[in-house]
């Protein structure tokens, strides 16, 4: 089997202390929120930041040892990989742009892990993507699997908002109007598959002949 490069190995480094800091981020904030009683378990974990920033602190320390052992990263995980970027990226925009600044209720957390998990590691990530080596090409048909999992939290999100009242963002409140949610979620919507097009395109460019998608 190939080793790895030693432009690999600094890669796998770099991502196994981005995936570790991410993790970490999360810890320190579950602890402090059940420290100070502000925990709602079923809530914190139902934000899209936390979901996804789960889903990239698994991606990232996966594709560090395989960075470690490997020249070139699998399919597969290429295909997660670009998933991971798309996520990272508009969950940074979305906070800087609609949701940095809103006024916060009862406990004050720490600051350090949301900027870690809305600015520096979506950066990383990003940089990552467009910048590491040993990335195969990707079909355009991977973007099936990218919409998979935000289609699937929006369905949850706003079934568990009917049923329960409560939505973890202000622009999916129903009293913002119907129009004015559709407007927020094709928005977003579009800002993702324009993204994950964005990374299979590169993808493309970079390594040459495309590989077929696994996912």
């Amino acid at each position: 089997m190939p080793e790895s490069t030693p432009a690999r190995r600094i890669v796998g480094i770099l991502r196994l202390a981005a995936g570790f800091a991410l993790a970490a981020a999360l810890t320190f904030q579950i602890i402090e929120k059940v420290a100070n009683n502000d925990m709602v378990a079923d809530q914190y974990f139902s934000y899209f930041t936390i979901q996804s920033s789960l889903i990239a602190a698994v991606a990232l320390i996966v594709g560090g040892v395989m960075a470690l052992r490997l020249p070139v990263d699998t399919v597969l995980y290429t295909v997660v990989r670009m998933s991971v970027f798309s996520y990272a990226v508009v969950t940074a925009v979305v906070y800087n742009v609609l949701l940095r600044g809103i006024p916060e209720e009862g406990f004050i957390e720490s600051r350090w892990p949301g900027e870690l998990m809305h600015v520096w590691i979506p950066l990383f990530i990003a940089l990552d993507w467009f910048l590491s080596p040993g990335r195969p090409a990707l079909r355009w048909t991977g973007l099936r699997f990218v919409v998979i999992y935000p289609l699937a939290w929006l369905a949850f999100t706003m079934l568990r908002g009917a049923a329960t009242g409560w939505f973890p963002y202000p622009f999916l409140e129903p009293s913002t109007g119907v129009l004015s949610i559709a407007v927020y979620v094709v928005g977003i919507s579009v800002f993702i598959v324009g993204l994950a097009s964005i990374g299979i395109a590169w993808s493309r460019a970079r390594a040459g002949r495309p590989a077929a998608v696994t996912a």
